[in-house]
């Protein structure tokens, strides 16, 4: 049975929440808190505009406020890189694999950057509802405006397809290989989407359900619906599952932190966490997860003085050391490019 651990009543109205280490990073008017799994606050940042979207991976928060870009580490809060802007702003953020960011800009452009939120390239994709997730490390999903699926190759030549003409009123970002999605008949769907199409698209029996937002936890789906209830989808048996929060008002933000937790909030700054006792293996899993979450920071924290480091050591002109320092970071470029200068003017 899934129980609410503690609530957390942010001062402001939240705008946008995401996952972090096992706890949550928080939009609460122009701050942004980010909590521990028992709802300590680790840090707390003011930024200049109202954050409206978060994605976190490996030690660092990207985050959209008004026009801009910003990426800050999630040990202490601190900005890793001052912001990047676009003409009409960026709609929505998520994480690449391996690293890096890609960003749907209102002007009807995908836009790449690496994890330190230096722009890579841009993809003209048409107005982006929602970005969906990576399928592969190549290939990426969005919703267009219009409702239809996309799929993108994000390689040396970018490509991109409609996956069908079908039209979907709302839709679930990727999780575990699969979406959520309700159809404009008011029915849901569970898909295993590929690059041109579909493993599996099957139809989900329930009544009058109006999401918000779902996620996917280790006993199944889970619903936000427009009412303020969670409702849990028992996937394949059909039928009405069990429900959660009856008249609480859990809001219209919802998360997934862990494969055994979640958390609701309301828009006017109420955040509760949810657990599951009886996902015990799963809650372990979690807990490790959180952990090799943490360590990647923490090993970003180094990568990031390593550079630091680098920068200075080719600042002052000590290239033998910059090189060296490049090469420990795996920045081959730097490397050849700075054994070039050795070879022109020597040190």
């Amino acid at each position: 049975m899934w129980t609410i651990t503690w609530s957390w009543q942010a001062p402001g109205r939240i705008a946008a929440m995401a996952a972090a280490e096992g706890g949550m990073v928080i939009s609460s008017g122009l701050d942004l808190f980010m909590l521990e799994v028992d709802s300590t606050v680790r840090w707390q940042i003011e930024l200049p505009f109202k954050a409206h979207a978060l994605s976190v991976q490996n030690g660092v928060v990207a985050v959209l406020a008004a026009h801009g870009f910003y990426v800050i580490s999630t040990s202490d809060g601190s900005m890793l890189s001052e912001g990047r802007s676009t003409p009409g702003g960026f709609t929505d953020v998520a994480a690449r694999p391996g690293g890096g960011w890609i960003l749907s800009g209102r002007k009807g452009h995908l836009h790449l950057f690496s994890h330190e939120g230096r722009g890579i390239r841009r993809l003209d994709s048409g107005k982006v509802r929602r970005l969906l997730g990576w399928l592969d490390r190549e290939h990426m999903m969005w919703q267009a405006a219009d409702g239809r699926l996309w799929c993108a190759r994000l390689a040396q030549s970018d490509q991109k397809r409609c996956l069908e003409d079908r039209v979907w009123s709302w839709v679930t970002p990727l999780m575990q290989g699969r979406l959520l999605m309700q159809s404009s008949d008011g029915g849901l769907w569970e898909g295993v989407p590929h690059p041109f199409g579909w493993d599996s698209l099957e139809r989900i029996e329930y009544d009058s359900l109006e999401p918000m937002e779902g996620v996917r936890s280790a006993d199944g789906w889970w619903i936000l619906g427009i009412e303020g209830h969670l409702h849990h989808l028992s996937s394949g048996e059909g039928g009405d599952g069990e429900l959660l929060g009856q008249g609480m008002n859990l809001g219209d933000l919802l998360v997934g932190l862990t494969p055994d937790a979640m958390a609701t909030a309301t828009r006017n700054g109420l955040v509760r966490r949810w657990t599951a006792p009886h996902l015990a293996k799963s809650e372990r899993q979690g807990r490790y997860q959180a952990a090799a979450e943490a360590a990647l920071a923490k090993n970003w924290e180094e990568r990031r003085s390593l550079f630091a480091r680098a920068q200075a050591a080719e600042d002052e002109g000590r290239l033998s050391r910059a090189v060296e320092l490049y090469g420990a970071l795996g920045r081959t470029e730097d490397v050849r490019r700075l054994l070039k200068r050795q070879k022109e003017g020597g040190e």
